[in-house]
């Protein structure tokens, strides 16, 4: 059974500058690096983004993304739920942060605001009142599972 998504794994162009906004601007606390055995170059830089929850980031992107990441085949997006969204958007844009779409209510009734790091990967930041469609859900699905259903 699947527990919780371990890790995003991102591919940066330039690897300290992604970790300083994932650290500085969006608060995310560095985990730990790790380098090659051979030549001692970094490899991958781990962010702890909740516990055993990361982002793994790894250097030397080269292509760019494509110009409309929202119809591209692929990964769209990575959201991260947080416990008050307003404070958080504006804590976000004081340390630079584009806001990329302002806080408003998601079709699903959740809120949301949208930005992206230095390397345009799309990031939503979600918080789920009651009566979201992702909170319903949840408390429906975790009462089955409590009572035996699967």
């Amino acid at each position: 059974m699947v527990t919780r998504i371990g890790h995003s794994a991102i591919r940066a162009k330039d690897i300290e500058v992604t970790a300083r906004f994932y650290t500085e601007v969006l608060g995310f606390k560095e985990a730990f690096r790790m380098y090659t055995k051979e030549g001692g170059q970094l490899s991958t830089i781990y962010v702890y983004i909740a516990p055993y929850q990361f982002i793994e980031i790894f250097p030397d992107g080269t292509e760019e993304l494509m110009p409309d990441r929202q119809r591209a085949i692929g990964h769209s997006h990575i959201c991260y739920e947080v416990d008050d969204l307003a404070a958080y958007q504006e804590e976000v844009r004081s340390r630079g942060a584009p806001i990329d779409v302002e806080l408003k209510t998601g079709f699903s009734k959740c809120l949301q605001f949208w930005t992206h790091d230095p390397d345009g990967n799309r990031m939503e930041f979600m918080q789920l009142p009651p009566e979201s469609l992702q909170f319903q859900a949840t408390a429906r699905i975790m009462a089955e599972e409590a009572a035996g259903k699967k």
